[in-house]
């Protein structure tokens, strides 16, 4: 291991100690920003029937049945990462609301035909009227900047700022809805408990919390009565716990214009510790820009169902075997079954040398493979969206895994693994499903279930400076490398995701 010659004083210590870190990891970090990312090493894309499987049509509605018996007893609770900002949708409107008009004609027309077609359009031009304009009068006389300024700035509606939560997604005849509202409008299809109760949780930035909470106080009641359900919404921020120490080109800790150390987010992956201080049996994971209109969420509902059911009846199973295991008289035939269930059902569970090994040390393997958190995630067809996707991932152990792998992950010099990458069929949307407490009922430690290795490691600037910057192995990713892992085909329809403004005017979430 690297260990860099550092020295801290009193005021590091004091501001290491606010942060919730400890000297220990601070300097592991380091280490680690020192030594550089390890990449993984594809051996294949997951494939229909190797890796991925496709669910008959005949067994949808068991799935469905099976899951809408566990979420009547309230063991489901909806986990929506929201602490996006929304200003990466808008760079290219910045950049013409700061020069005052579009780099093409074409590209000035485009924006006057599609203004009116946007969720937020009426908002728009109310706020215009409100500080004294015209909105109509002001794309007449192709004034872009102002009129741009006024959906980006705190002139008007202030988007540039807000996080994606809160912007107007979509248009209805009684009005339009956030992808805030668009998310409980959703859960209230699919994680209502017998009792009518709505669990839902946001994860948000510290400094959107307090929008979000008054935009819910707003709401709630109003969709509560709208769907007949109570919701039940839980809130939180990232935690300063999982920030990550920032260095310069030369691995030295890096230091604002008062010598103070930067820290800095660690990415979406430092949100599995909110994910654990949840009160929930089966959690439903989806992005919050992944979202769509009424009329077409009915193919959402039944593939989160699917989803769903194929998870309750995977862990049932599993604790079967895990029960069958617990006997302390587990005969050769009892570790011949489960091995079996587990080359069945979790084809990436065992190592090479699992045969080999003698009875006691078999029912170790299985009993540690087994004992862990599950998630069951669906994969839809790659179309070119940009992310990560399914892959079987070499292990040290020469076995094999089951993986979602980023691109960051992947070693982009080689011609082989370049090939592995690109050969992809299928693309990861953020449609997971996760089981995460044990046969006994009892919460598992997720953090022992995280690859430390699958970080990124990037270059960013400071105030004109170069420092690198690590964000923790990612949620779906490093996050949940050592879960048991399953991967399901789901139709493109259930992925809508808006990445741009522009995204706004696909068909899918357009009125018809």
């Amino acid at each position: 291991m690297i260990k860099p010659a550092l020295s801290y004083s009193t005021k590091d210590l004091r501001r290491i100690e606010e942060e919730g870190l400890t000297l220990e990891k601070l300097e592991a970090q380091v280490n680690c920003l020192s030594r550089g990312a390890v990449p993984i090493r594809l051996n294949r894309p997951c494939r229909i029937a190797d890796g991925l499987i496709v669910i008959p049509a005949k067994e949808e509605a068991r799935l469905v049945r099976a899951y809408d018996d566990e979420v009547k007893k309230g063991r489901v609770v909806k986990f929506v990462p929201a602490s996006g900002a929304a200003s990466r949708m808008f760079q290219s409107w910045f950049q013409v609301m700061e020069q005052g008009s579009f780099p093409t004609p074409e590209a000035e027309g485009e924006f006057a035909a599609a203004l009116g077609r946007y969720a937020f359009y009426r908002d728009l031009e109310a706020a215009a009227s409100k500080a004294g304009d015209d909105l109509a009068e002001l794309m007449k006389a192709g004034r872009y900047g102002d009129v741009l300024s006024y959906v980006l700035t705190s002139r008007g509606l202030d988007y540039g700022m807000l996080p994606k939560a809160l912007l107007k997604f979509h248009d209805y005849a009684d009005g339009s809805r956030t992808a805030l509202e668009e998310h409980l409008t959703e859960a209230a299809l699919y994680a209502r408990d017998a009792s009518q109760v709505c669990r839902i949780h946001f994860t948000v930035s510290e400094e959107h919390e307090t929008l979000v909470r008054d935009c819910l106080s707003r709401i709630l009641d109003g969709y509560g009565h709208r769907y007949g359900v109570s919701f039940d919404v839980g809130i939180s921020t990232q935690q300063s716990s999982t920030n990550t120490i920032a260095v310069d080109l030369e691995n030295r800790p890096f230091r604002d214009e008062e010598g103070n150390l930067v820290f800095r987010p660690g990415g979406h992956g430092a949100l599995l510790e909110n994910l654990g201080r949840i009160d929930a049996d089966i959690v439903i994971i989806k992005n919050i820009d992944n979202i769509v209109p009424d009329r077409i969420k009915g193919a959402t509902v039944l593939y989160k169902k699917v989803l769903g059911g194929y998870l309750v009846r995977l862990q049932d199973e599993i604790f079967h075997n895990l029960r069958r295991l617990d006997n302390a008289k587990a005969s050769a035939s009892v570790l011949r079954d489960v091995a079996a269930f587990c080359k069945r059902r979790l084809p990436a569970a065992l190592p090479p040398h699992f045969d080999n090994l003698s009875a006691s040390e078999r029912k170790d393997v299985l009993w540690r493979q087994l004992n862990r958190p599950v998630r069951v995630c669906g994969m839809v067809r790659n179309e070119g969206e940009p992310g990560g996707g399914p892959f079987w991932v070499d292990e040290n152990d020469g076995g094999q895994t089951l993986q979602i792998v980023e691109s960051f992950q992947v070693d982009q010099t080689s011609e082989e693994q370049r090939a592995a990458w690109q050969s992809a069929t299928h693309f990861n949307p953020v449609d997971i499903v996760c089981g995460v407490k044990d046969y006994k009922g009892e919460k598992f430690d997720l953090g022992r279930y995280v690859d430390e290795k699958a970080v990124s490691i990037s270059e960013k600037t400071e105030k004109g400076r170069k420092l690198k910057a690590l964000e923790l192995p990612g949620l779906w990713n490093g996050s949940m490398s050592l879960w048991n892992t399953v991967f399901i085909e789901v139709p493109i329809e259930t992925f809508n995701p808006v990445k741009t403004v522009n995204d706004l005017l696909r068909p899918q979430h357009l009125p018809v």
